[in-house]
This record gives structure tokens, sequence and C-alpha cells, in this order.
């Protein structure tokens, strides 16, 4: 097997081969399928053996005085065959991973061959392809959490040691000082538990990323921004505990904890940073400076670590083992969220290479994976697969017949801003459409629509819109975790539905509406992807004609930042920016290239939700979607290029438009307003409803673009392709 090492003498790292470990009783075999880079532990270490021996040896004082004892007691020559034979020899590098298991020794019961695991320690969670790991340094990982992130184990179990030792109150106010690896999960931890956080980093870039994962505020620990954060969310008094999760030589991070702890308040050290505590700071207050020590008590116990006895709970309650599986626990139920923190996951093959780029500074890091070969990398025996669920109607509900120019009759079930910006300035004063009914949980809200809109009637009475046998139409404009339900529902009660996208936020849910379809007979369903209806883009498609060779479509989605406290934020229980927003895009491209894709693949930016996300189609066509939030605020929204068979269709934002090919066409001029096709969209499902015709859009194509989207998210999740497989 391979397994990276590294000569403390020379400095050089090397993905060596070497014999696999045998599988001892007390533990378990574990086939590695990613393992986490430790960005401070490793890269220190990698670091130090590039020094010279000076250097070495100025970066470990403890070592140098282990080697002047020896020489007192072993004379010169000795020790130095002991220091340079213990130099020159290859040593591991890594300590947290998460593997499958492939060997169960004697005396194990919990797990099983073919289990995925989370592995601890610096001598059995290795960067190899085979790890020996006994019992109390792995736990079974959490069904449903994805084998990338559970390989954020042990280093989560190290930050939430250190949260524990601070003792946090629900409604106290931390300062965590180094927003790494560790710091960027201590921020978390302590906002889970209902702490207020402030950090403190010189980078802008961590800053920015511990402020979306919850900090309250953060900026650099040199500047007045902390000071002023910490005054405001204290009252002055200072903040209850400080958390020092960085590194270096700079006396800088003690002597700021000094200023802006409260009186007693708590000093937790739990990276490796400089320690000349200012005695006077320190007295005055009465300072507590405590220690984290790793993982949590069992750590460096060998009785512990290998020989498996565990400490009683009544007298220990958080062991490394449990610690380990605590984390996992809240990465697995979305308290702790580390797809933020992935900066970059490389193959194990280019190991060496990484570490390289690494230590240059030319790629820079929170948190870097390793991902092993093998399908056993993600855990499972095939690559990831998102069912495409086949639309069955058994019976199809008949249109109901109605009197020549009698109204469409709609009813709205929300109100909110797209609802009143978008859609209901086309609806009202249509001709044939009627506004009977606007349901929202509040009544002013829905007061307000009626007014505004000239709805008949304003209730928070859902069921009894949907039993009133007057509305031909249910328009579901809720948030986004609510569609499902509420399309399921209307679908029940025979009406015809149009629910703003998604459809869907999970495999179940879709599955849900399309049982509803199923049982009711009822599939009149329209989901809001609106700009295939835009008269320019179905202009430009029309210009661009047919073509018969594959496409390459590139689509830059320049979303832009979200105000704080939107709900759109809210992905614990709305879902992620891109499942809320990214259906639009997907239809768009599975229409211009008339087909419905097969597969996706989806990678996401560090520290931020910037995706690109590549779906491939039938003939062999591919369609990339770019979604990014950290672009200017004045470049337009949507951009868009489709390209084949010589020709080049271009879309600038829905104001203008052009085709390349034997003749140049480009758009007349400019829109007084960007047309995104709402218009057109509704008119067609108003027709569709009153007409009894086909649906603007067929449920097969709206159930696809939902599958698709829905696969980004497992596609982030296993940073591999998933296949799209369509039911039979």
């Amino acid at each position: 097997m391979k397994q990276v090492v590294q000569n403390y003498k020379s400095g050089e790292l090397s993905v060596l081969d070497v014999p696999v470990p045998g599988c001892k009783p007390g533990g378990v075999l574990v086939r590695s399928a990613f393992s986490l880079i430790s960005t401070g532990t490793e890269l220190m270490k990698v670091s130090e053996a590039g020094m010279s021996m000076l250097g070495k040896a100025r970066s470990r004082p403890d070592q140098v005085a282990k080697v002047m004892q020896s020489v007192a007691t072993n004379g010169l020559p000795a020790t130095y065959r002991k220091v340079m034979g213990k130099l020159d020899s290859y040593t591991p590098l890594g300590y947290s991973l998460c593997g499958v298991v492939e060997q169960v020794g004697a005396g194990v019961d919990d797990v099983k061959a073919g289990d995925l695991v989370a592995c601890a320690g610096n001598e059995h969670a290795l960067h190899a392809e085979l790890n020996w790991v006994p019992k109390n340094l792995y736990v079974p990982v959490p069904d449903g959490l994805a084998p990338r992130h559970a390989a954020f184990g042990t280093v989560g179990s190290i930050a939430l040691q250190g949260v524990r030792q601070g003792e946090p109150q629900l409604g106290e106010v931390a300062l965590v000082i180094g927003l790494g690896l560790i710091g960027q999960l201590v921020v978390q931890l302590l906002t889970a538990a209902g702490v207020r956080v402030v950090g403190a980093d010189p980078d802008p870039a961590r800053c920015e990323l511990a402020a979306r994962l919850g900090a309250v505020a953060c900026g650099d620990p040199a500047s007045a921004a902390v000071a002023g954060a910490v005054a405001e969310l204290t009252g002055g008094h200072g903040v209850d505990q400080v958390y020092l999760a960085a590194g270096g030589g700079s006396n800088q991070p003690v002597e700021l904890a000094a200023a802006l702890a409260r009186d007693r308040g708590r000093v937790v050290d739990i990276g490796k940073c400089r320690l000349d505590l200012p005695w006077n700071a320190y007295y005055e207050k009465e300072l507590d400076v405590r220690f984290s020590r790793s993982y949590g008590p069992g750590r460096y116990d060998p009785e512990y670590e290998l020989e498996g006895r565990d400490y009683p709970i009544g007298y220990v309650r958080w062991t490394e083992r449990r610690n380990l599986a605590c984390f996992l626990d809240l990465v697995s139920r979305g308290r702790v969220d580390v797809e933020p923190l992935i900066s970059h996951i490389a193959d194990f093959g280019d190991a060496v290479e990484t570490y390289r780029r690494l230590k240059d500074g030319e790629l820079k890091a929170v948190a870097v994976l390793f991902r092993y070969p093998g399908p056993e990398a993600e855990g499972t025996a095939e690559a990831p697969v998102v069912a495409v669920p086949a639309v069955r109607v058994e019976t199809r509900a008949a249109a109901p017949s109605r009197p020549v120019n009698t109204p469409v009759r709609l009813a709205f079930v929300g109100a909110g801003n797209y609802a009143t910006s978008m859609l209901l300035p086309h609806l009202a004063g249509r001709d044939g459409v009627a506004l009977s009914t606007v349901v929202t949980t509040t009544a002013l809200s829905a007061a307000n629509a009626q007014r505004k809109f000239g709805f008949a009637r304003a209730t928070t009475d859902l069921d009894g819109v949907l039993g009133d046998p007057s509305i031909d139409a249910v328009f579901v404009v809720t948030r986004h975790s609510s569609h499902a339900e509420l399309t399921r529902r209307a679908l029940l009660a025979g009406k015809a539905v149009f629910v703003e996208k998604p459809l869907a936020l999970t495999e179940d849910d879709l599955a849900g509406v399309l049982a509803a379809v199923t049982e009711s007979g009822n599939d009149r369903l329209q989901v809001g992807f609106n700009r295939r209806f835009s008269p320019l883009l179905r202009e430009a498609k029309a210009r661009f004609g047919a073509r018969s060779g594959p496409a390459s479509l590139r689509y830059l989605v320049n979303a832009g930042r979200l105000q704080h406290g939107s709900w759109y934020l809210q992905q614990g229980t709305e879902g992620s920016r891109f499942a809320g927003e990214g259906g639009h895009f997907i239809d768009t491209a599975s229409w211009l290239l008339e087909a419905d894709p097969v597969s996706v693949y989806a990678v996401a930016s560090a520290g931020n939700e910037d995706l690109q996300v590549v779906l491939r189609y039938p003939d062999g066509s591919t369609a990339t979607i770019s979604y990014v939030t950290t672009g200017a605020s004045g470049f337009p929204k949507e951009t868009l290029d489709l390209v084949a068979d010589g020709k080049v269709l271009k879309l600038d934002d829905f104001v203008r438009a052009s085709v390349y090919g034997g003749k140049r066409w480009v758009s007349s001029r400019l829109p007084k307003a960007r047309d995104k096709g709402q218009s057109n969209e509704l008119a067609a499902f108003v027709r569709a409803v009153r007409t009894g015709g086909p649906m603007p859009v067929p449920l097969e194509s709206l159930v696809a673009t939902t599958a698709a989207t829905l696969a980004v998210q497992t596609g982030l999740a296993g940073g591999v392709p998933v296949a799209l497989e369509r039911a039979r």
C-alpha cells in the first residue's frame, strides 16, 4: 500500500510503498476514503523538517533539553548516533480520516466490514491507503453524512474539547483569536451553543468566512474593530471567554486576550502560540487560563488508546471517542457546516505536490482533503446516483368544463416579495383572470395583498381554499421548505398548481409530489421556471436554429450577496441558495439543448457559496453553470453562451442577444426592462387551465430539472459526478 512519509533530517516528502498493517485484536483495518490535512499542525511539522539543524534546535527547545540530558548520561558519541538515526528515518503524517472497515479484529463488535468510520490519532489515522485503528479511536459515521465531511472528525474533536474547556453558557460572548481551521470550527460550535462570537484574524477572507458561519463580528486583531465590537456586545465589560486558536511566535494573542476579557474571564489555549503572559494584566483581572489537550480525555493514555479501556461515563462524560461521535452528530444534523471550509480536494497520488503548494503559499487553504482511489472512497460500491422518478398518471383528471368567457379563478398561498413584485402585477387586471383568494399565515399581509391587487377575499384558512370548488388553480409562493407539501395537498384537492421554484428540497419531497399525482390522477402542475418564456431568449433560439452536433453551453450567474438576516440564508430549513434558485438555470440549459441531463458534477469554491455545475446530456452536449456570490454588484446577473455547429448564441442579462453564424443577428434595441418571461409564462399557465390543454412545460421535464438540482448537493458532498437514472 502507499503512505505519505517525511524524512525529518532532509525534509523530503514522498509517497512510499509500505506493507499493509495487520489487523490486530481490539481494532479494525480501515481503507481510507478521505483524509484531512491539518494546515496548522502538519505544515508546521513539514516546515520544521526543512530547516537547518540549528533551526530545528531553535524550534524545538524541549527536544534540545532531552538531547543534552542524553549527552550527560550516555556521552556525546552515543547521543549523536541516536539523534541522527532518529532524524534520518521516515515519519508519518496525518491524524484525521474517514474510511471503510475492511477487516475486524478480535474483540470488536460495534462495527462490521463495509461500515463507514471516522478515525483519529497521529499513529492510526495517517495519510495512508490502509490503517489499523484501535477501538477507542474510531466511531461509526452517522447515516447520510458524507465521507469527506466525516474526515473532519478528529480536528472537530480538538475544537470541541477546547470549547468544553471554556465552559460556555447560553447568552455569553466569546472572542476567538485565529480563524484557521480550528478557529472556524470553534466559531460554529460556540454559535450552536448560543454564544455570541467575535473573531480576530489578520486575513480578511478568513474573517469573512467566520462571519458567514456565525460570528457576530470579525476583524484584524490590530484594528479597533474587534475591541469596538466586544465593547458593544458586552456593554464594556469584556468577553466571557477567549479561545486562542492561533499559532506563530507573536505574543499579540495573549495580550489581546487580557485586554478584551472581562474580570475573571476564561482564556483557553487550543493552538500553539507564544504564551508570555503579561503578569499584571492577567493578575488584575484574575483571568482563568486553561489548556485544551488535543481530542479530550484519553489522549496520550496508552491504556485508553491502545488497549481500549474506556473511562466510566459517570466519571468522564466526554472522552476522545465521545467527542468524536458528538462532533460527527453535530455535522450530520447541520449544526456545524464543514463544507465551506474545504479549500481543495487533491488525489492521494498528488500528495507531495499538494504539500509543496501549501508550504510555498501557492495554495492558500483552510482545509485540504486527500481523496483515495477506488469506489470505496465514497463508502459505497457504486458511484452516487440520484433517481429521476417516473411520472405515472393512471387516470388523468379531466379539465373542468367552463362556460365561455368565465374567468379562471386563482388563489395565492403566500404574498411575499416575489409574489407581489413578479407575479401578481402580471395577473391583476388580466382579461379572463379573477383573483379569488389570498392565503397567508398573518392576517395583515393577506389584507395588504387584497387591497393592492384586488383579491375578492383574504384569509389564513388554507383548508377552506383547497376545499372551495370554485377555485381553479392555486399558486404556491411560500418559503422553499413548504413548497412540496403545499403542492401535494393542492394536487390531491384537484387544483391546477403553479409552484415557485424549487418544487422540492429532497428526493423524498419530490417523491411525495409524484405520489399525489399518481393518487389523484391530477398532473396539472407548473413550476416557475420562467426564463424559457423570455421573448428575447426565444427569438435568439429561433435565430440559432437546429443543430446536428453536440453543444457547449456556458451560463454565468452573478448572484451577489444576500443581506444579513435573509431567510434565504437559513440553509438548515430552506436549503442552499442553489437548491432554491438553481432550477432556473438548469431548466434554461435543458430547454436550449432540448434534452434532460444524464449526469451532474459540482464543485464549490472554498469559504463561500460559489459553485461550478457541469451537466452532461444524452447527445454529448454539456452545460456549465457558474453560480457565484462574490462578484461585483455592477456586473450583469446572467450571461449565457451556446456554441455548436459553427454558431454562437450570446445572451447578455436579458437585455441584448446575438447569434453568430453564416449571418450575424443582434437584437435590434435595448428593451425598457428585462423581460425574464414571467408574463408569458403566466399567460401560458392560465391558458392551459382555461382550455384544459397541456401544461406549458411537461411534468417529466419539471421532475428531471428538480432531480438534477438535488443532485448538485449530492455531488458536492461526494466530490464525484452523480448519475441521473430514469426510473422505469
